[in-house]
């Protein structure tokens, strides 16, 4: 588990300047020490608690819950704070004893990682002294905006009187949290034209949402003269004509009493990895499969706690052993990695987001071994209780939703993985042989989206081949 607690020492383990005991020059410790004195040991005894990075996606972590409070003494290996990361809560310990002298991001607040968000103390001593250092960089977090505010006031000028600049300042005297601008399209449309910067206001809308009375006070506009807003669009348009077609979206309405709610962690994370997808070049293969023999299988074994979805991707590893480049990763599109393990992940859907748990060397665990290991990892899943290496390790994906009835869909390829596996439902299907007889069996058609830079149309349909026949014949499933 990831430490938060360092300590900002030099190389030659001297003190931070956290610590008040003065810094010995290294030279005195070549110096033949007077005879009764004694060279002073130096130690950092104050240790900021640090926002660690809990995974390798992870910019930004939010406080769930201080399981210390200031005042409280800790121990090595005790854990100190719940931290909300990209996929997961996660309790981390500290690698030093001390005192909690103070707590700087509360509950409910987000930091990014490497920042401080709590103050250690070595001893009583310097509670005092952690606790006047946690103020200053309370104090001094939102200094730096200050002058941002100043410096961005005169842009507005080119467009507005200089008088009415000096009205500015009102609506940017307190900068919105960074990351959370909350604004309507058209008061985005109007901070582009103005050159206002729009993370510096503060909405009068609702929820804090910035309007466009709001831009256009911060540009010196007065909100009389409604038409004046609608004849800048014309410069703008030829000083960069190539930012007008992103901006299109910024035309429609806004609905009348709609509610905007920020992403949660996850869910930036969600957002963040599906547009990071885009850039990959994909195709798609859809292959039916007949399932009347998995059918018969999953009765079987059921009762024995196995799941439809154990049984998949088990089917799913065993034919990714056969065809090992359906299994290869490309992240730096300029070679592609043939993995050494085949860890199938399934998507599940939470509270509030998307996670795949994944099963590491599903190809090696049996069935019912297998089975036991996906409802741990589903029930840690829901209780956002995963550890990194317990989602971030999947080398092929699979996704499921033949259990609400859907007979075929996309799946969208996540980032470092080369294929993706989309299960749809299965039903009654009227099947013709090459005798002309006609006869009822259960069918499901699998889409598997795939890299086109490393896995190509061959490739692919001679995975769902193998795939088909381990469905259509499962004995194998269970040895």
């Amino acid at each position: 588990m990831a430490s938060l607690l360092q300590s900002r020492t030099p190389s030659l383990s001297f003190s931070s300047s956290l610590c008040s005991t003065p810094v010995i020059r290294p030279s005195a410790f070549l110096l033949k020490p007077r005879s009764g004195s004694r060279i002073p040991v130096v130690r950092a005894k104050i240790r900021e608690i640090f926002m660690p990075a809990l995974s390798s996606t992870m910019t930004e972590g939010k406080i769930v819950s201080w399981i210390k409070s200031e005042g409280d003494v800790l121990s090595k290996g005790e854990s100190v704070v719940v931290v909300e990361s990209d996929k997961a809560d996660m309790d981390v310990e500290t690698f030093y004893d001390g005192i909690l002298a103070a707590i700087v991001v509360n509950e409910g607040e987000t930091a990014p990682v490497g920042t401080a968000i709590g103050i250690l103390a070595e001893t009583e001593d310097e509670i005092s002294e952690a606790k006047a250092k946690a103020t200053s960089q309370s104090s001094s977090a939102p200094a730096p905006s200050a002058p941002n505010v100043e410096e961005s006031s005169p842009a507005p000028k080119v467009d507005a009187p200089s008088p009415a600049v000096a009205a500015a300042p009102a609506p940017t005297s307190a900068p919105s949290t960074p990351g959370k601008v909350v604004a309507t399209p058209y008061a985005k449309k109007l901070a582009k034209q103005h050159k206002v910067d729009i993370g510096k206001l503060v909405g009068t809308g609702p929820f804090g949402r910035i309007t466009p009375e709001d831009v256009e006070k911060a540009a010196g506009i007065t909100p009389a003269p409604k038409s004046n807003v609608a004849v800048p669009p014309a410069p703008a348009a030829s000083a960069a004509p190539a930012a007008v077609p992103p901006k299109a979206p910024a035309s429609f309405p806004e609905i009348p009493g709609s509610t905007v709610v920020p992403f949660t962690t996850m869910q930036a994370a969600v957002s963040k990895n599906m547009v990071e997808s885009l850039s990959v070049p994909t195709f798609r293969v859809g292959y039916p499969i007949a399932t009347d023999a998995l059918d018969a299988l999953y009765e079987k074994v059921k009762p024995k706690g196995v799941t439809m979805t154990a049984l998949l991707a088990k089917a799913a590893a065993m034919a990714l052993a056969q065809h090992p480049v359906v299994n290869t990763t490309c992240k730096d599109g300029k070679s592609f990695t043939y993995n050494s393990s085949i860890n199938i992940a399934v998507a599940v859907a939470i509270n509030g987001g998307l996670i795949t748990p994944v099963l590491q060397d599903a190809d090696k665990l049996d069935l019912y071994l297998l089975s036991q290991k996906w409802k741990e990892l589903v029930e840690k899943a829901r209780a956002k209780q995963l550890q990194p290496n317990e989602y971030n390790s999947g080398t092929f994906t699979l996704s499921n939703l033949g259990m609400f009835g859907v007979d075929r869909f996309d799946a969208i390829l996540p980032p470092g993985q080369g294929a993706i596996m989309a299960v749809g439902a299965s039903k009654p299907t009227v099947i013709a042989d090459k005798d002309g007889f006609f006869s009822v069996k259960n069918k499901m058609l699998v889409n598997v989206t795939a890299d086109h830079r490393i896995i190509y149309g061959a490739d692919l349909a001679a995975f769902l081949q193998t795939f088909s026949k381990i469905i259509e014949n499962p004995e194998s499933l269970t040895m």
